[in-house]
Formats: C-alpha cells, structure tokens, sequence
C-alpha cells in the first residue's frame, strides 16, 4: 500500500468515525439552542457521509482496497467515540476537535499526494480539507 493510499484510508476511517459521532450527537442534542444545532449537525453527517464514499472511491481508483468494517476504522482513527449525554456546548467543542483531526488527516495525505505528483489526489484532498476548515470555522462561531 503506498503511502497515499495508506494516508486515504486512514482519512477514511477519521471521517467515519467523525459522521458516527456526529449522527450521534444530532439525535442526542438537547437545550435552548436545540432545533438549530439539530438541523446543523444533520447537514455535517450527511456531508460527511457522502465523503465517505468519495474517499473509499478514490482509495480503490488508486488501486487500493478501502477498510470498510468498524475494526478496519477503529484500528485506523484516532477520533474516538463520544459520549452520548453531553452538554450541547461540549458536543460542539468535540465536533471541533474532530474536524481539526480531518483536517490534519487531509493535509497529510495532502503532502505525500504531492510529494509523487498525484494532482488529482492532491486537490481531491485539497477540497475536503477546505469544506472541513469551513465546518470548523461554524462550529467555532456557536462557542461565542
């Protein structure tokens, strides 16, 4: 396995891992801000769903096999699960926290996609990072 395609799959696994939390919190949120964190989490899980599949894609066009069983995903994520009565504040500082870790993620993979000159790769992950950055960037703005 190359280093890119080792690199995807671990960015697999952190976005997986990301959409399971964040599916989580969306059906857990509670407080005064609940309706509108409610709606905005389900808008990152589905995000994150479809990245799922866009990634394992681009793993198995680089003729690479994509981890797909939740011990491929574990063994590969550092995002660890979250707990399921959290404070909403909480919930959003994790989901920050786990955006942050795409992104690292991402610009990895970033790196070693230019380092043997694999431009489609290298924007493919170009985009994920700047959809993540944006997502940080919101779910910073609910913290003030």
């Amino acid at each position: 396995m190359s280093d890119v395609t080792q690199g995807l799959s671990v960015l697999l696994a952190d976005t997986f891992a990301l959409y399971l939390k964040t599916h989580k919190y969306h059906w857990n949120v509670e407080g005064k801000n609940f309706f509108e964190l409610h709606t905005f989490f389900e808008k990152l899980y589905n995000e994150a769903w479809e990245a799922v599949d866009e990634i394992a894609e681009r793993i198995r066009s680089l003729g690479g096999y994509a981890p797909g069983s939740f011990q491929e995903f574990s063994q590969l994520s550092t995002i660890k699960d979250g707990a399921t009565q959290v404070q909403a504040e909480d919930m959003i500082k994790d989901l920050l926290a786990g955006h942050e870790v795409v992104i690292g993620s991402a610009k990895k993979v970033l790196a070693d996609a230019e380092k043997v000159d694999d431009a489609a790769t290298a924007d493919f992950v170009t985009a994920r990072i700047e959809a993540h950055q944006k997502n940080a960037w919101m779910l910073k703005s609910f913290l003030k």
